[in-house]
C-alpha cells in the first residue's frame, strides 16, 4: 500500500503505527510542519510543508479558528498537489483533522481511502461548555453559536472522511450519529513492558533532593496548568492537604501555557499557573510551600520516574480529551484519586482500579488522596488493578497497534466515500 499521513506534528498519534506500516513494507509517506527539510524517519519519507498566508484582518472572532485551519488545509493542499505531480497517489490518506489540513485532499486524490483522526466533536451543553460555573463565557446565549460554528472544520471533513477513528468512546460520543458509524474507538496505544513497576525508582529534584518509593509523593501532571485539567481545583486542596501530610511532596509537572479552553484574565497579566499559585499561596506557610515543586515539562524519561515513585496520583479533567498520562501512571500501577467525569469513568472504576470523587469537590479529593496514603494494602490493590486493566485494554502491542493495524487493512478495502461495514 502507499500510504500518507498528514499531521502538523508528526509523528503525533502515529508514533507506532506510521514506522510499523513502514516496516511491513508499505510506502509509507508524512505531510507536516513539524521539519524544515524532507528527511525519514524510521522507514517514513517526511516531507515538510509550510504556510504563506496570514490569517485575514477584520475576520469575526466567531470564525478565527476556521480562518485558521483553511490557511493550514490550503498550505497542505498545495504541497499535496505537488506531490500528486511527482507521481505520489496514495492508497489511503491517514490524518488528523483537528487542524484542518485534511480539508482539501479528496480534492486532489479523489480515490484515495481517507480516515481520520476524530478527536472532539464540540458540544455547548451543561455537561461540556458549561460544565465549570467559574469560567462560563462572558457571551452568554451567543456562546453556543459560537461553539456551532466551532464545529465548521468538522463539518467540512464529514464528507472527507471513509472511516475515523477516537481513543475513547466518549470521544467518539460526542460526534453526530451520521458521523459516529464511521467511528471505530481505538485507543493510541500504551507501552505497558516500558511503563512498570520500579521498587528501585529515583527521581532528582531541580534543588538536588532525590525521592524514591520510600517518600510520601504526591503527583499531578497537566501539559499545561490550567481550569481544564483541574489545576484550579488541586491547588484550591494544597493547603489543607500539606496541612494533613506534613511529610508528603508534592509534584506538579506542566506547561505556563494553555492547551485548552479560555486563556487567563488579560486584566491579571499572568498564566493559569501563577494566578492560582497567588490564590492559595497565603494560606500555605513556607516550611509546607517548600515540599511543593513545579517541575515544568520534563523529559519522558524523568516523567516516567516520576510516576514510578508517586505514592498517588491526582487527575482531574473536564469532560473532554482523556490524557495518555491517566494511562500511562495506571501502566505503572500507581494508586490513582480522579474525577468521575466522562472519559475518566471508562477507565476508573471506584476502589476498583482508582478512587473516583466530584471534580468540584476538593475537600473529597484531599480525603480520598489521604485515605490512601494511610493505607498501603488498597494502594497496592488499586495500583495492580489499574495496571491489569490498562494492559488488557490499552496495551500498545497486544491490543491497540493490531487492531489499528485492522483498521488500516478494512480502510484500504473499503470503497471511496463510503462507510466500510
Amino acid at each position: 500500500m502507499k500510504i500518507l499521513f498528514i499531521h502538523q506534528n508528526f509523528p503525533g498519534q502515529y508514533k507506532h503505527l506510521a514506522p510499523t506500516l513502514a516496516a511491513q513494507g508499505h510506502q509509507c509517506v508524512a505531510l507536516t510542519l513539524r521539519v524544515k527539510e524532507p528527511t525519514t524517519w524510521k522507514g517514513v519519507r517526511v516531507i515538510p510543508y509550510g504556510i504563506q498566508r496570514k490569517q485575514g484582518q477584520g475576520v469575526h472572532p466567531w470564525v478565527q479558528d476556521f480562518d485558521t485551519k483553511v490557511i493550514r488545509a490550503e498550505a497542505c493542499h498545495v504541497a499535496a498537489c505537488a506531490l500528486r505531480d511527482r507521481g505520489f497517489t496514495p492508497d489511503i490518506i491517514v490524518g488528523h483533522h483537528g487542524w484542518g489540513e485534511t480539508m482539501f485532499l479528496r480534492d486532489v486524490w479523489p480515490t484515495a481511502r481517507i480516515g481520520l483522526y476524530c478527536e472532539l466533536y464540540h458540544l455547548s451543553g451543561a455537561d461540556h461548555t458549561g460544565f465549570d460555573p467559574e469560567f462560563q463565557s462572558k457571551t452568554g446565549e451567543a456562546e453556543k453559536l459560537r461553539i456551532r460554528l466551532k464545529n465548521l472544520n468538522n463539518l467540512v471533513h464529514f464528507d472527507v472522511a471513509d472511516m475515523g477513528i477516537s481513543p475513547t468512546q466518549f470521544q467518539a460520543s460526542t460526534f453526530p450519529d451520521e458521523w459516529r458509524q464511521k467511528i471505530s474507538v481505538i485507543h493510541d496505544g500504551i507501552d505497558t513492558d516500558h511503563l512498570i513497576r520500579n521498587p528501585a525508582a529515583q527521581l532528582t529534584l531541580p534543588d538536588g533532593s532525590t525521592l524514591t518509593r520510600e517518600d510520601e509523593v504526591i503527583t499531578f501532571v497537566n501539559r499545561n496548568l490550567e481550569p481544564y485539567r483541574g489545576y484550579h481545583i488541586f491547588m484550591r486542596a494544597l493547603p489543607r492537604l500539606l496541612k494533613e501530610r506534613p511529610n508528603a511532596k508534592v509534584l506538579i509537572v506542566g506547561g505556563d501555557e494553555v492547551s485548552y479552553g479560555a486563556r487567563p484574565p488579560k486584566t491579571k497579566g499572568q498564566s493559569w499557573k501563577q494566578i492560582f499559585i497567588d490564590e492559595v499561596r497565603g494560606r500555605i506557610p513556607t516550611p509546607s510551600w517548600d515540599r511543593v515543586h513545579f517541575l515544568g515539562r520534563i523529559p519522558y524519561d524523568q516523567f516516567v520516574s516520576l510516576l514510578q515513585v508517586s505514592r498517588v496520583h491526582v487527575y482531574l479533567t473536564y469532560p473532554f480529551v482523556l490524557s495518555w498520562s491517566l494511562f500511562e501512571a495506571m501502566s505503572a500501577q500507581a494508586a490513582i484519586v480522579a474525577s468521575s467525569t466522562a472519559p475518566v469513568v471508562e477507565a476508573i472504576r471506584h476502589d476498583e482500579t482508582g478512587r473516583l470523587v466530584d471534580f468540584f469537590d476538593g475537600d473529597a479529593l484531599v480525603s480520598e488522596v489521604c485515605d490512601l496514603l494511610d493505607d498501603a494494602d488498597a494502594r497496592e490493590r488499586l495500583g495492580i488493578a489499574a495496571r491489569e486493566y490498562v494492559r488488557g485494554n490499552y496495551d500498545l502491542q497486544t491490543v491497540c497497534l493490531p487492531r489499528q493495524l485492522d483498521w488500516i487493512q478494512r480502510l484500504h478495502d473499503t470503497t471511496p466515500g463510503r462507510v466500510h461495514d
